[in-house]
């Protein structure tokens, strides 16, 4: 185990995957120019290290990205592309939504598409609306799509290599904040597997449950609880599809109650198809509501005080917890 920022950590991830199978690829705009010359960039080093057949900057078309991740993909190959901004999918949406998540079904099962697809999020950087929209309940609704939101270094290179080498299309969402978040990181062909989510705080009281820079707020928050007698267990979701049903229900089933917790819209959002399954499948265990906390439902804001405002922090999801408490 070594100690590396977030970006560190993805930076290793596809220098293992490059290395163990040269089918590998990476393509998207600016991955091998200056944009990532910060020692702690993604992809800093690698157009040097793989070259630039391995290595390639795209025109800035995400659908034309988004259609050479799936055709390469069924020819054999295992692209890695990556989406700027999260909000910019949805120019790659059809090719994703409507191509690699369905080929394998409409093709009775015999055509795998092995292509990962990285997608950078997060509110907090001032970049505007445009630039600063979670949308992984969009891509979760997609049948055959696979989606993972880790919330450490760790994770980040363990999801991102078990993405890569998974033989379905898997969207890998990196926070922007975790990229200068330092955590230990285990060496080589370390791999987080798919589908299953992480008790990262034991408690008795209540369970919340979180994914991606969320988790930090969580913690956060669980530790100032603790100093008024409130003991909360927060579960890493990390994966969201495939969703660990399992380890939240058991955590749930133990303590009575739940909050869910995300930066993206509260509205259709993706915790409130998990505070649907808890109340459907834990209901007799639950000694209180099920509450939510999540950006309301509006564009996010440019202008740092009103960003602040629209970001949830751990002082609402305390307050969450303190109201079923």
């Amino acid at each position: 185990m070594r100690t590396l920022y977030g970006g560190q950590a993805v930076n290793e991830a596809l220098t293992v995957a490059m290395e163990t199978d040269d089918r590998v690829f990476l393509a998207g705009e600016g991955v091998g120019v200056s944009i990532h010359v910060n020692p702690m960039g993604p992809t800093h080093g690698l157009l040097e290290r793989f070259g630039d057949r391995r290595v390639r900057d795209t025109p800035v078309s995400e659908a034309a990205i988004a259609g050479l991740a799936v055709g390469s993909a069924t020819m054999g190959l295992l692209p890695v592309v990556e989406i700027m901004f999260f909000p910019f999918v949805t120019l790659a949406s059809d090719m994703l939504v409507n191509h690699a998540a369905k080929l394998r079904y409409l093709s009775g099962g015999r055509t795998p598409v092995p292509m990962t697809v990285r997608l950078k999020a997060g509110i907090g950087f001032q970049a505007g609306c445009h630039h600063s929209h979670n949308l992984e309940a969009w891509m979760a609704h997609a049948p055959g799509l696979k989606l993972v939101f880790p919330s450490n270094p760790a994770d980040m290179k363990g999801l991102l290599l078990s993405a890569i080498f998974h033989s379905d299309p898997v969207m890998v969402v990196e926070d922007l904040g975790l990229y200068r978040m330092q955590g230990e990181v285990p060496e080589g062909d370390a791999r987080t597997p798919l589908g299953r989510a992480a008790v990262v705080r034991e408690g008795a009281d209540v369970t919340v449950a979180a994914y991606g820079g969320a988790v930090g707020m969580a913690l956060e928050a669980a530790a100032s609880l603790q100093e008024d007698g409130i003991s909360v267990e927060v579960v890493d979701l990390r994966s969201l599809v495939p969703l660990d049903r399992e380890t939240l229900l058991t955590s749930v089933g133990r303590t009575g109650r739940f909050v869910m917790v995300h930066e993206a819209t509260r509205f259709g959002g993706l915790g409130a198809e998990v505070a649907a399954m808890v109340a459907e499948e834990a209901f007799e265990s639950l000694a209180a509501p099920v509450r939510r906390v999540a950006a309301p439902h509006a564009p996010v804001p440019f202008a740092p005080v009103q960003e602040r405002a629209y970001k949830p922090g751990p002082e609402d999801v305390a307050a969450a917890v303190r109201s079923i408490t």
